[in-house]
């Protein structure tokens, strides 16, 4: 008669190997959404955000709306085209 030790099944041990792979499997997920593979587009480290300082286009109109170089009208009509192009989120939370 011939008996091991490991003859009466695998043991608690076998209970790591699914939190094993769960830890894969979310870390994997994790790292697809930071670089934007999961769906698709750009991660967040990846997004290019436009600052606005004193030659932004943006600045440069209000400038010229201020001096009185354009009118209203001339001035949101510009000013539409620049925020599509450009967006406007600025830094302090002015356009």
């Amino acid at each position: 008669m011939n008996t091991l030790a490991y003859a009466d099944g695998p043991g608690p041990w076998i209970l790591l190997f699914p939190l094993i792979w769960a830890a894969v499997i979310v870390g994997v997920v994790t790292v697809l959404r930071r670089t934007g593979i999961w769906r698709g587009h750009r991660g967040p480290r990846q997004r290019t955000r436009v600052t606005y300082g004193e030659s932004s286009p943006i600045a440069v109109l209000g400038r010229r709306f201020a001096s009185g170089e354009i009118d209203e009208e001339e001035y949101w009509r510009r000013l539409s085209v620049l925020d599509e192009q450009f967006g406007r989120i600025t830094n302090d939370g002015a356009a």
